[in-house]
């Protein structure tokens, strides 16, 4: 007892002590044979009590029964008074030590295991009617006493015990999770902001309401207080299918309580029967909500483990985006020494080779930083650099090699892009690219026309890109396709439509093909990042 007291004051204990004794006389005025709360009061002490409290509680269960043994010592034996002076906690303490340590009734993260719960319940039901039936039998009963009939007796009992346990236990359970979980001010916010709470105040709550009057204003031969009572269990249903253990946890008890405030005497039939429906819809619907819950859970954690996915690759999209334009930055200014170089070499090749000669050499030196600087503005165009997406789709060297081979092309945004991000906007020009690097390829196009569409959907970003490819034999002809190639492949990734579905596929969007008569048609809708970055310049 020392080791138990050492380190906090032993008035904590006594006032666990009294504070227990009190609750356990308010309960007992609430408790009859088939509704028995008090034995879900002893489970959930248990449950969520320390162990250094429990000799505490065990003493203030002592307490309230010992006026009781003390007055019917005379009447029903001092057998009876003595052993009704033995706690309850002291019988389910065993069987609460195995569901916390072994059964896994509270795991890490302050879940509660629904199954271990409802085994402990009906472990502790069952040992706790023992215990009465116990009592009965050592009685001793005054002469002309009716005879007992032990298997209605035992049945109302374990009906009693149960029900009681499943009206404040899993309640109980709920409630310490959330307290544990989380402070104080977080549990106001939540609270304030909780789906289930507003259910159960505007809908459980007035539909309960209802069906206590319309119980209690028919008469006592009516069959209508039994149809309402049965209909009790139907909120449980209804809040366990909406949210989980947690919502057939609060129905339950607040069922339970409805359909004993109907009850028009202490043994009545219909009530019973009731309360039998309850209990089994309460078990049923704790075991299918802990399912439902859990499945929410998994679905929840699939979706962070997407977006945390999608997150990562639009990062090292970016992150290629921008090695990309390094790469770029690093060709031109190759480009340009070369140029510096062979201007040198030419000036000094003027005096010792002839003038025709210099001028090969000059037309080598501007082919090589034409080059130089074509390949650079394919991995990072300039028109992009300067004025942004709408410039390199409509200016860019792509639009201007299409028009100078021969087709025609024309680009129509129809909204502002400045609220896409950047990543968002290299993602469309890749994207576009590739589309028309493909059609190029199979040399079946002769008009282009791109489409560009932005939009909000529940404060996410969008844009829709419709590229269309028209096919017509006789201005095929004129197409120049040795000067197309050269250029547009080289800004694509050579995958063709596969490549557009995986860009589309990683800004949350789809891409679908269709084929018109003399048009092919692609359609992709994106996602604006929802972290959404700004480090290259978008205008």
């Amino acid at each position: 007892m020392y080791k138990m007291l050492r380190g906090e004051s032993w008035l904590q204990h006594v006032a666990v002590a009294v504070l227990y004794c009190l609750a356990i006389s308010l309960f007992r005025q609430v408790s009859i044979s088939h509704w028995l709360v008090l034995t879900g009061l002893n489970l959930s002490v248990l449950m969520i009590a320390r162990y250094r409290f429990w000799p505490a509680l065990m003493l203030g269960e002592m307490a309230a029964f010992a006026y009781v043994s003390y007055v019917c010592l005379d009447q029903l034996g001092t057998a009876w008074s003595l052993f009704n002076l033995v706690p309850t906690l002291l019988l389910g303490a065993p069987i609460v030590f195995w569901a916390r340590e072994r059964g896994g009734l509270f795991t890490s993260t302050r879940e509660v295991n629904i199954g271990t719960l409802l085994i402990t319940a009906l472990i502790m039901a069952t040992v706790v009617t023992l215990k009465t039936m116990g009592l009965v039998m050592i009685s001793k009963l005054p002469p002309g006493y009716p005879t007992i009939d032990y298997h209605t007796l035992a049945s109302r009992l374990m009906l009693g015990n149960y029900l009681g346990i499943l009206t404040i236990a899993p309640l109980a359970a709920m409630v310490y999770r959330v307290v544990k979980s989380c402070s104080w001010t977080a549990m106001r916010e939540k609270l304030s902001q909780s789906r289930l709470g507003f259910e159960v105040l505007f809908g459980l709550l007035p539909v309960l309401g209802f069906l206590v009057w319309l119980g209690l204003h028919a008469s006592l031969d009516s069959q209508v207080r039994q149809i309402v009572q049965i209909a009790m269990f139907l909120p449980v249903v209804w809040l366990a299918l909406r949210h989980g253990w947690h919502g057939a946890a609060i129905g339950g008890t607040a069922a339970s309580v409805a359909i004993f405030s109907l009850m028009p005497h202490i043994y009545d039939g219909h009530t019973i029967q009731a309360e039998i429906l309850v209990a089994f819809v309460i078990s049923t619907m704790l075991l299918m909500g802990a399912r439902i819950a859990s499945l929410n859970q998994q679905a929840v954690s699939e979706r962070t483990d997407l977006r945390l996915a999608l997150s990562l690759a639009q990062r090292n999209t970016q992150l290629g985006e921008m090695q990309l334009q390094m790469t770029s930055q690093t060709l031109e200014q190759i480009g340009l020494a070369v140029h510096s170089v062979c201007m040198m070499m030419t000036s000094g090749f003027r005096r010792t080779h002839s003038t025709e000669e210099g001028q090969d050499y000059r037309h080598l030196a501007l082919s090589a930083k034409d080059q130089l600087f074509g390949l650079a503005d394919s991995l990072y165009p300039v028109a992009w650099k300067e004025k942004g997406l709408s410039s390199a789709l409509r200016e860019g060297q792509i639009p201007r090699t299409l028009d100078k081979a021969g087709i025609k092309y024309w680009c129509n945004i129809r909204h502002p892009l400045n609220q896409l991000s950047a990543t968002l906007h290299l993602a469309v020009y890749r994207l576009v690219c590739d589309a028309i690097a493909e059609r190029c390829a199979q040399k079946n196009v002769s008009e282009i026309g791109i489409t560009l569409k932005c939009g909000s959907f529940h404060g996410r970003q969008w844009i829709a890109i419709r590229l269309s490819f028209q096919t017509s034999n006789s201005a095929l002809r004129s197409v120049r396709w040795d000067q197309i190639l050269p250029q547009v492949m080289p800004a694509s990734s050579g995958r063709g439509f596969e490549s557009i579905q995986d860009r589309a596929a990683t800004f949350e969007g789809k891409a679908r093909e269709r084929a018109l008569p003399g048009e092919q048609r692609i359609s992709v809708l994106l996602m604006n990042p929802e972290t959404a970055t700004s480090s290259i310049g978008v205008h």
